[in-house]
């Protein structure tokens, strides 16, 4: 009558076979192909354009000079007075000079008078 669940018992102890087929660097190396190609996609796609987009503004304040009409992230014009390490004199308004940070600069508007000229 129990012969049944002795079979079951004989079955249950057994131990579970081997996985066909090679062991060892197979198992990971459908891991790994989609590991590189995320990496690839985040250095084409992310970092080489920050890098350009870097390069771009340190051109930018880089080449800051007086006179340079200028645009603040805050949303001020005006014209570039005096130049320091890290600080910029803006004149805002006649006799109205502001100091900011050069990280604050957005845009260069206009250049100095001195290259409006040469360009007409």
């Amino acid at each position: 009558m129990f012969d049944w669940l002795v079979g079951v018992a004989h079955a249950a102890g057994e131990a579970p076979a081997a996985p066909a087929g090679p062991a060892g660097l197979g198992q990971y190396s459908t891991l790994v192909l989609p590991i590189v190609m995320l990496a690839g996609f985040y250095y084409i796609l992310i970092y080489l354009p920050q890098r350009k987009r870097s390069k771009e503004r340190e051109t930018l304040l880089g080449g800051m000079k007086r006179g340079d009409e200028v645009l603040t992230a805050s949303g001020i014009y005006g014209k570039v007075t005096g130049i320091a390490d890290q600080s910029v004199n803006i004149e805002i308004a006649p006799k109205v000079r502001i100091k900011v940070t050069k990280n604050s600069i957005s845009q260069v508007v206009a250049a100095s008078q001195g290259e409006e000229e040469t360009k007409e």
